[in-house]
């Protein structure tokens, strides 16, 4: 298994087939932002991290310019992820409140995340095709995480993304109608479960679309499905 995740991780580290995606990402991290100008930037794809035997999947759209593109971690090292590992720590999904580097020491209890795409794209928005592309790896990944009973879709646009990957994998049937809102739960099969959440923007935290309470509750669900006791 773990020779397995080593071939898939070189591969997904290794591709350049979106090339509207290696350009954009280069570029990045090339010309830095100027709060992390004397950092150097991942500006690669970015792999998913934590427990490999979690029941829960936690996908993100795709890696931040200056977050997961930077870092080389999802949700690592930008507004979004304080937001999120704070919440996730008070729940005991991970081990820590913060995410900032690699090397932080952060740890997923029962939990990983990913990217469905791999690539930090221009103006956070993937155009079909590279999403297809890219549906490869999560196909893949999905495999791999066979202790996975529930996905934990952070946003809209990840939910709809996941809701195509799920009707193209024949996981559910096309004509099925997935829509999102926070919260919202679908069973996808007799073992996967599809939820929703508002993605843990600064624009959404600011604007009292999700706060801690909401995302602490719906995490708390979360762990009740999956049969998860505190420590």
């Amino acid at each position: 298994m773990l020779d397995n995740w080593k071939k898939l991780n070189k591969e997904i580290v290794s591709c350049r087939k979106c090339r509207r995606l290696v350009k954009f990402r280069e570029k990045i991290a090339k010309n830095k932002t100027k709060r992390f100008i004397n950092e150097n930037y991942w500006g690669k794809p970015v792999l998913g991290y934590g427990n490999k035997k979690g029941k829960l999947i936690i996908l993100g759209l795709a890696p931040a310019a200056h977050g997961g593109n930077r870092t080389g971690r999802v949700f690592t090292g930008d507004k979004s992820a304080d937001f999120l590992i704070n919440c996730l720590h008070k729940v005991k999904f991970v081990n820590q409140p913060t995410s900032t580097n690699k090397n932080d020491g952060l740890k997923m209890l029962n939990s990983y995340m990913t990217p469905v795409l791999k690539c930090v794209p221009p103006e956070d928005k993937p155009k079909s095709d590279e999403l297809t592309s890219c549906f490869y790896f999560l196909k893949k990944e999905i495999n791999l995480l066979n202790k996975s009973k529930i996905f934990l879709a952070l946003g809209k646009i990840a939910f709809d993304t996941c809701v195509k990957f799920f009707k193209k994998y024949k996981y559910i049937n096309s004509d099925n109608k997935l829509n999102f809102s926070h919260g919202i739960s679908y069973k996808i099969n007799d073992e996967l479960t599809l939820i929703g959440s508002y993605h843990p923007s600064p624009r959404n935290v600011n604007t009292g679309r999700i706060d801690s309470k909401k995302m602490i509750n719906l995490l708390i669900r979360i762990k009740k499905k999956l049969n998860i006791k505190n420590d």
